[in-house]
């Protein structure tokens, strides 16, 4: 079965996406392997075994959040947007411009810090609704811009 993304170019989403989520991911597992590090130098030594599990962890982390954003993408068709992801799971979403009632842009602290928005589209299914994380700012503004004008321009014409 050949993938359908082949003869299409995917954009892909903003590489500052790695950072934003290794941010956020990172800190946790770091957190903990030095809280097990400090009681197993304290009290038992089989508290290595959950630094070294955190640790592993957080690499683990370290390589698995810029493979899954490497695998993010997105096109605009002449009557869909298309989205995919993911390599194991993949997934890949054609959203008809004709099912969008509107478009959200949001964007956490952490995004906002490195230019980023994610942009989430709701259809008339409230379980189809479909997200591009990682746009650039002035991106996601512009393709927001153009889903919603082809959007009223589909609906229209229903």
């Amino acid at each position: 079965m050949t993938d359908p993304t082949d003869s299409i170019q995917l954009n892909p989403v903003s590489p500052a996406l790695s950072k934003a989520r290794l941010i956020v991911a990172i800190p946790g597992p770091v957190i903990l392997a030095l809280g097990c590090a400090v009681v197993a130098w304290w009290w038992t030594p089989w508290f290595w075994i959950g630094t070294g599990l955190m640790l592993i962890t957080a690499g683990y982390l370290a390589w698995l959040i810029p493979a899954q954003v490497r695998l993010l993408g997105w096109a605009e068709t002449t009557d869909e947007l298309l989205i995919t992801k993911g390599r194991i799971w993949y997934t890949f979403t054609v959203v008809p411009y004709g099912r969008v009632q509107f478009v959200d842009l949001t964007s956490g602290p952490v995004q906002r810090r490195f230019g980023l928005r994610t942009l989430t589209l709701h259809t008339a299914s409230s379980t189809s609704d479909s997200e591009i994380p990682g746009l650039d700012a002035g991106t996601a503004e512009a393709l927001r811009d153009r889903l919603a004008v082809k959007a009223r321009e589909r609906m229209s014409g229903l």
